[in-house]
């Protein structure tokens, strides 16, 4: 076979399957072009998910009649003036989207630019262009795709449902709308309004908090904190969220660079590493980071939807996201979900509804002062004294156990001043009730004791090794021979961690040591067999030395105070002092809060009081 020029229109169709290959990369192209034409205000029309119509209007500069017949012809562009591939200042520069847009559907384009005195109009169907024709229109540009891939019918059965079409539109629409908070946006769907997002005002920071929180929910505007960095020419600015604000999957992550939206592996991998350590594995922060750096430091011409970047300085780019998350993760450590406040209140039943009972069996007076006998033992063994029947009309009391119960109120209103306040009671044996000056805090005891033996560990891995405690009697624990040349393969590693191990005859091993922290000696079969299955995951030890943080967490767990052990009142106030001086005790090891926040205007307004 002989080699053939293509002819125009099939090249135009081909360039149209690499760069629009749905509605929402159609929606995308004109779009960032009503951007680059300095629009204020964009709006977007859908007809069945994209596929009947796409209708983009802006107000942006517009184009005069010659203008509109070289926009619609494949490689010419107003974005490179000076033919510079390596400093791209705008989201569009290759001159293909409507070239290629008009090959595979009915393309109508209206323009007015502030100095002409009439519009213009083109059309393109299926690849054939009309001469630009006087019209009415205001300042600004119209563009109307119809039947998009009417003229390649293969292409058009590979679109999904007009649901599923919609929504990747909106997921364009909306990532966009982020990068850019001072442009008004609305987009519509079969004659509805679905999104309407207003410009934001103030500086840029402020402009992006409010887009995000039109657009991701209040929830996140309240529950994230800011991220701001510079790092010679390259600045990073945005919001995270807390980790106990988290998600399923990582489609909640929003990554922009030099305003435009991309879904790179290298900066998604930042994230994640940012979070390894207060997040678990199967949970995903949500995220809104906006990278900022001359153009000539990053390549966005390396994937024909321009989703990916290539960075001069791939290093410089990832120690500056991670720092930056690490730091504003560590800022924001002993803050957790306002929603988990919210959402336990409103679980809660008002009395006398809901089987909860109105009228308690016990009272305990007048004083809620916690006293001193239940320091000495577990709050169990005192419970019935906590909530023995007080006689009111038994005016008798004591002179010292009034004067050691005014010491106590004196010594409970100090703890009281602290973040976490002072441990009232210990209930289902694993939630410390600790009242503050403006409400209670209820912890969950093995989160939060977890998480402090976890940032032990690190500790210690950071001084080299992690302290062992050897063992009176070696533990011996039967395991298969596989199972057994896995764990000595990993040995020196594991004494690193603190766990000593020595083969014992051909199917068991001896436990000689394990890490000094841990508090249940007991559960050494179970943490060992954990470790296995954490270590199994991996090929070799340098894997193992990088995903530490993984097992360090399942050693964490075994180490920390189980859910069911009593604790008196001097151990309670001792773990929320702890926990006030570490900056990540507001959530475990996997991201779980270990405490929520209960405010006393709040509470009291379930009792009618406010």
């Amino acid at each position: 076979m002989k080699i053939r020029q293509l002819p125009d229109y099939l090249v135009n169709q081909i360039a149209a399957g690499e760069v629009i290959e749905r509605p929402a990369a159609a929606v995308k192209e004109l779009v960032e072009n009503a951007i680059d034409a300095g629009a204020s205000q964009i709006d977007i029309d859908l007809r069945d998910g994209g596929k009947s119509l796409i209708l983009v209007r802006d107000d942006g500069i517009g184009m005069n009649a010659h203008d509109l017949e070289l926009a619609t012809q494949r490689h010419a562009t107003s974005k490179l003036p000076e033919d510079n591939l390596n400093h791209i200042d705008h989201l569009g520069f290759r001159g293909e989207a409507l070239p290629s847009i008009g090959s595979v559907s009915r393309l109508s384009i209206k323009s007015k630019t502030a100095n002409d005195d009439e519009a213009w109009e083109i059309q393109i169907e299926g690849g054939e262009k009309s001469e630009p024709a006087p019209t009415a229109h205001n300042k600004g540009t119209t563009i109307e795709v119809r039947d998009l891939f009417y003229a390649t019918p293969a292409r058009l059965k590979f679109l999904k449902t007009e649901r599923a079409e919609y929504a990747a539109v909106k997921d364009t629409v909306t990532r966009i709308a982020m990068a850019f908070p001072h442009i008004a946006f609305k987009l519509s769907h079969d004659g509805q309004v679905k999104l309407n997002l207003a410009a934001e005002q103030g500086d840029l920071l402020d402009q992006r908090h409010g887009r995000l929180s039109a657009i991701l929910g209040k929830d996140f505007g309240a529950n994230s904190f800011p991220v701001a960095a510079q790092r010679e020419e390259i600045q990073l600015q945005g919001y995270a969220s807390l980790p106990t604000y988290n998600k399923g999957t990582s489609q909640h992550q929003y990554l922009f660079v030099n305003g435009r939206p991309v879904k790179d592996r290298l900066l998604l991998g930042c994230v994640r590493a940012a979070y390894m350590d207060v997040l678990h594995h199967g949970r995903h922060p949500v995220v809104s980071l906006f990278l900022e750096m001359p153009p000539e430091m990053v390549d966005v011409n390396v994937h024909p939807a321009k989703a990916e970047v290539r960075f001069r300085d791939a290093g410089q780019i990832r120690g500056l996201i991670i720092s930056a998350l690490k730091h504003g993760l560590m800022e924001a450590g002993q803050l957790t979900s306002t929603t988990l406040s919210d959402q336990a209140l409103g679980k809660m039943a008002v009395g006398g509804t809901a089987g909860v009972r109105s009228s308690l069996p016990f009272t305990r007076g007048a004083s809620s002062v916690v006293p001193r006998s239940y320091a000495q033992g577990g709050l169990a063994e005192n419970v019935q004294n906590l909530y023995s029947p007080l006689d009111v009309r038994d005016n008798d009391f004591v002179p010292q156990a009034r004067a050691e119960e005014e010491l106590e109120m004196q010594e409970h209103a100090e703890l009281e001043t602290y973040p976490l306040g002072a441990a009232r009671a210990q209930i289902h044996e694993n939630y410390i009730i600790a009242q503050v000056h403006e409400g209670l805090v209820i912890v969950d005891q093995h989160a939060a004791h977890e998480r402090l033996v976890y940032e032990g560990f690190k500790a210690q891995m950071e001084r080299g090794k992690i302290e062992s405690q050897g063992l009176l009697v070696p533990e011996i624990i039967d395991l298969s021979d596989t199972q057994i040349s896995l764990l000595m393969m990993h040995q020196e590693a594991l004494v690193n961690l603190g766990l000593e191990i020595e083969q014992f005859g051909s199917d068991a091993i001896s436990v000689q040591a394990v890490p000094a922290l841990l508090s249940d000696k007991a559960s050494i079969k179970g943490l060992v067999n954990d470790i296995l299955d954490e270590i199994e995951e991996f090929d070799t030890t340098e894997k193992l030395q990088k995903s530490l943080h993984e097992v360090l967490s399942t050693m964490a767990c075994h180490g920390s105070v189980r859910s069911g052990r009593r604790l008196n009142v001097e151990e309670m106030n001792a773990l929320l002092r702890q926990m006030e001086d570490n900056p990540h005790s507001a959530h475990c090891n996997h991201g779980r809060p270990t405490f929520i926040n209960l405010d006393l205007k709040d509470i009291e307004k379930l009792f009618g009081r406010r």
